[in-house]
């Protein structure tokens, strides 16, 4: 009885895909790039920190980061980008993936130059966002 009210409720309603509840058009890698920093400033706070309960919190942090960063670019891979930009930008489908992978692996590591690696690939796929002209229109930071 209740799904059929839902369903005569909402017959009308135009379904909508955004990574908020409700689609804001605010998208930046600036999201993914705090994370990773916030993921290479704990590896270094870690290897600077004789304190096992300090370390073990770190460990949590930076692993915690890290997934967040593994959604910002998710985010932008799945909802900003265009096929367009995909066909304009031939490696963009790689650099996500490495960017992905790589967040991943920050969580398995407590190398910082597996973070920088991460922090390096976010700064390629920045620069392709703010080549596009929709980046141009919803991003938040842009370069200096």
């Amino acid at each position: 009885m209740l799904h059929r009210l839902f369903n005569s409720v909402f017959s009308e309603a135009t379904p909508a895909h955004a990574h908020c509840d409700l689609f804001c058009g605010v998208y930046d890698p600036a999201q993914a790039k705090i994370e990773a920093m916030s993921c290479l400033k704990t590896i270094k706070k870690y290897h600077e920190s004789d304190d096992e309960h300090f370390k073990t919190r770190a460990i949590i942090i930076k692993e915690r980061q890290a997934e967040e960063v593994k959604h910002h670019l998710t985010v932008l891979w799945a909802d900003f980008f265009t096929p367009e930009h995909f066909e304009q930008f031939p490696n963009l489908h790689q650099l996500f993936w490495q960017g992905v992978k790589g967040a991943g692996d920050v969580k398995k590591s407590l190398d910082p130059a597996v973070a920088e690696n991460v922090l390096k690939i976010i700064d390629e796929i920045a620069d392709i966002f703010w080549q596009t002209d929709k980046g141009k229109q919803m991003g938040v930071y842009p370069p200096s």
